[in-house]
């Protein structure tokens, strides 16, 4: 029986990069907390992938992999714009998480969204992702609150807001 690589657990990250992620700095500190996340995977020689959605489209734009590199150059190009085509993301998510389970089935995968959850659309939660965490962006915003915890009630996920995320990385790290 061949054996599965040393990576047991895939973190997939979901960014939301829509016009109305870059009203308020959220796209900027979505990504802040992105680079934060690849380090502490790289740390643990955990695999990522990311898929970002935007400007009605979706697309995987890294993994999955161990990230051997990762700095603010490769995540600075991300930019935001369009409508929110949350659907084609959890799409493109869900495909490359049930890819990942069929390639390596006893890795656990987690999918990590961050969004600032403005979009009317709410897609089935990928089945092969076996935890979930909205990491809400739109906290804030001048916009209805309560659409990433409603996303998180439906998907049966954990609800973060991006402080709680930097919080967790500063304490991990030892600040």
């Amino acid at each position: 029986m061949p054996r599965e690589s040393a990576a047991s657990t895939l973190h997939c990250f979901l960014l939301d990069c829509s016009a109305s992620m870059l009203g308020g700095g959220r796209l900027a500190r979505a990504k802040g907390l992105l680079l934060a996340c690849f380090d502490r995977a790289a740390a643990g020689r955990e695999e990522v992938a990311l898929v970002c959605f935007g400007g009605g489209r979706a697309e995987v734009r890294f993994g999955p992999a161990v990230p051997r590199w990762w700095n603010e150059r490769w995540v600075q190009p991300l930019g935001g714009g369009g409508g929110t085509p949350f659907a084609l993301g959890a799409s493109a998510a869900a495909k490359l998480l049930a890819r990942a389970s069929r390639r390596k089935p006893a890795q656990q995968r987690v999918l990590w969204v961050f969004t600032d959850a403005r979009t009317r659309e709410l897609p089935v939660r990928p089945a092969a992702a076996d935890r979930v965490v909205i990491v809400d962006c739109g906290r804030g915003a001048a916009t209805v609150f309560e659409r990433g915890e409603q996303l998180a009630r439906a998907w049966d996920a954990d609800y973060l807001l991006p402080e709680d995320l930097a919080f967790q990385a500063s304490y991990q790290r030892g600040v």
